[in-house]
C-alpha cells in the first residue's frame, strides 16, 4: 500500500496534545482545515489510526486526543452562517466558541441556551459533550436546544441530522464524543434576554443537608442555580457551601446608570497564569486556606444582587489557569447520582474530605430529566463536579472507589472530562451504550473517527 500523501494543512511535525487538565499527552499529526470544504478531504486522507476533531481544548482528558492519528482542528471553520433575530435562531459553523456567539449576539438581545463553566468551548465541542450548565434543571442540556446540525460522515455523505430527521444519528452525536463524524455546523435556539446582567440570590447553607434542602425547595423558582462547596470541612460542617441562583435580569430592574447600555458585554481576562508553576501549589493546605476565605466571604443572605453575566465564568478571567497546577496537570471529576441517593452524595463527599482531595473548584447542581441520547451525561440528580491535582499515589484508589459508589448507586461519571475510568464500568454507567455503538458502526462502520479516550473505554 502506498503511503498517504502529504496534507498541505498538517503540521509538518506530530504535535504532543493533552486535555485541559494537562495529564497523559500523546503525539498525533494536527490538521488545520480552513474551511467546511476541506474537511471531507482530510477525514478521506485519515490514516489506520483513524482521526478525531478538536475544538479549544477545554475537555479535560483525552476525549480530543487520538495517539498516532490525525486530530482535526476545527477552530478555523468557524462563524455564523444564518442568524434568525425574529426567531431567536442561529446556525453557526462548529469552530465557532460560545464567547464569539455571544459577543455578537448578547448587545442584539440573546443569550447561548446553555453554556458551561467556561465561555471557551465551541459549538462542535458543546453538541459532542452535550455540555451543561447552571440551568440544567431549567433547560435542559445543549442538544436539547438544537434544531438541527450537519454531519460529516466517514464515507464522504453529509447528512443534516436532528431531533425529528436521522434522529438515531443526531442524538448518538449528542454526548457521541465526536465518534460518529465531524460537526459541520449547527442551527439551535437562543435564550431572548434584556440586559447583560443577572439578578443574583446568595446565600450560606451551614452543611451539606441544609444545602440540599434549599435547592430542594426553591431550584424550581430560578433559571440558574449552582453551589460552592468545602470538600476538606469536617465534622459538623461538611459539605458547607455558598448557594447562588440567578435568572436575566430586566431593564426596570437595573441601576440608573447601567440603563443606558443594558445590553453591553465585555466579559475582560484580566490575568494571566505563568507559563509554570511550582509543583505543588494547589495542595490541601493553599486549599483549606481559599475554601475558609471564600466561605467567609460570601454573603449569609443577600437577595437581588444585580452581577455582569460574566460571573458566569469566574475561571475565565485567569487566562491558562490550568497551569497553576504544575507540571503533573489536574483531573476533573464529575459525578451524577439520582434524586433518592442523597446518602452516596454523603459518603462521596465524606471520602474526599478524610483523604483531603484538594479543589478550589468543587460544585453542586441538580439535573433536570435526561435527553434521547444513549451518551448524554445529564440525568435526573445530583452532580458533584470538582478538580484534584494529579501525582497523588493515593488518588487512582480514592477515584476507583468513588467509582464504585456512583455505580452501586445506579450514577455515572462525564466522559469529557474523564481521564482514567475503569472501562468494565461503562455499561453499567451508561446502560444505552450498546444501542449508541450500533448506530455508531452504521454511521462508521470501519472506525475512522477515534480517539484515545474511545481506546481506553472501548467505545
Amino acid at each position: 500500500m502506498s503511503p498517504d500523501p502529504p496534507d498541505p494543512a498538517a503540521d509538518p511535525q506530530p504535535s504532543l496534545l493533552t486535555g485541559w487538565g494537562r495529564t497523559a499527552p500523546t503525539a498525533a499529526r494536527l490538521l488545520h482545515p480552513a474551511g467546511d470544504d476541506d474537511i471531507a478531504g482530510t477525514v478521506a486522507r485519515t490514516g489506520e489510526r483513524g482521526t478525531i476533531s478538536r475544538g479549544l481544548g477545554r475537555s479535560y482528558g483525552d476525549a480530543a486526543q487520538n495517539a498516532g492519528g490525525d486530530v482535526l482542528d476545527i477552530t478555523g471553520v468557524r462563524g455564523i452562517r444564518r442568524l434568525d433575530l425574529d426567531q431567536g435562531i442561529v446556525t453557526a459553523y462548529a469552530g465557532t466558541s460560545l464567547d464569539e456567539l455571544m459577543h455578537r449576539l448578547v448587545p442584539m438581545g440573546w443569550f447561548v441556551p446553555v453554556t458551561p463553566g467556561t465561555r471557551f468551548v465551541t459549538v462542535g465541542g458543546a453538541i459532542a459533550a452535550d455540555i451543561h450548565g447552571k440551568n440544567h434543571h431549567y433547560e435542559g442540556s445543549f442538544c436539547n436546544h438544537v434544531i438541527s446540525l450537519t454531519l460529516q460522515t466517514a464515507s464522504g455523505e453529509r447528512l443534516v441530522v436532528g431531533p425529528h430527521d436521522h434522529a438515531d444519528a443526531f442524538w448518538a452525536t449528542a454526548g457521541g464524543m465526536g465518534l460518529t463524524g465531524v460537526v459541520i455546523d449547527a442551527t439551535f435556539r437562543l435564550i431572548p434576554i434584556e440586559t447583560s446582567y443577572v439578578r443574583a440570590d446568595t446565600e450560606r447553607a451551614a452543611d451539606l443537608e441544609d444545602l440540599m434542602s434549599r435547592m430542594e425547595a426553591h431550584d424550581d423558582q430560578y433559571r440558574y442555580s449552582v453551589a460552592w462547596i468545602d470538600c476538606l470541612a469536617k465534622g459538623k460542617a461538611l459539605g458547607r457551601s455558598v448557594l447562588t441562583r440567578s435568572d436575566h435580569a430586566t431593564i426596570a430592574e437595573l441601576p440608573g446608570p447601567k440603563q443606558r447600555n443594558p445590553l453591553a458585554f465585555h466579559p475582560r481576562v484580566p490575568f494571566k497564569a505563568p507559563p509554570w508553576a511550582p509543583r505543588g501549589l494547589v495542595n490541601p493546605w493553599s486549599i483549606r486556606a481559599f475554601n475558609e476565605v471564600w466561605f467567609r466571604k460570601a454573603p449569609r443572605d443577600q437577595r437581588g444582587a444585580i452581577h455582569s453575566i460574566a460571573s458566569f465564568w469566574p475561571l475565565d478571567l485567569v487566562e491558562g489557569w490550568n497551569r497553576l497546577y504544575g507540571s503533573t496537570g489536574f483531573l476533573q471529576y464529575q459525578f451524577v447520582v439520582p434524586f433518592g441517593e442523597e446518602a452516596a452524595m454523603r459518603h462521596a463527599i465524606e471520602r474526599l474530605s478524610s483523604a483531603g482531595a484538594a479543589s478550589f473548584l468543587a460544585v453542586l447542581k441538580r439535573f433536570g430529566p435526561s435527553n434521547p441520547a444513549p451518551l448524554s451525561f445529564p440525568a435526573p440528580g445530583w452532580t458533584l463536579a470538582l478538580d484534584i491535582p494529579a501525582g497523588s499515589p493515593r488518588l487512582a484508589a480514592l477515584l476507583d472507589d468513588l467509582d464504585d459508589v456512583v455505580v452501586e448507586a445506579g450514577g455515572r461519571v462525564y466522559l469529557a472530562k474523564d481521564s482514567r475510568l475503569r472501562p468494565e464500568l461503562l455499561p453499567r454507567m451508561y446502560p444505552r451504550l450498546d444501542e449508541w455503538r450500533e448506530i455508531r458502526a452504521k454511521l462508521d462502520p470501519d472506525r475512522v473517527f477515534q480517539s484515545d479516550l474511545a481506546r481506553r473505554l472501548n467505545l
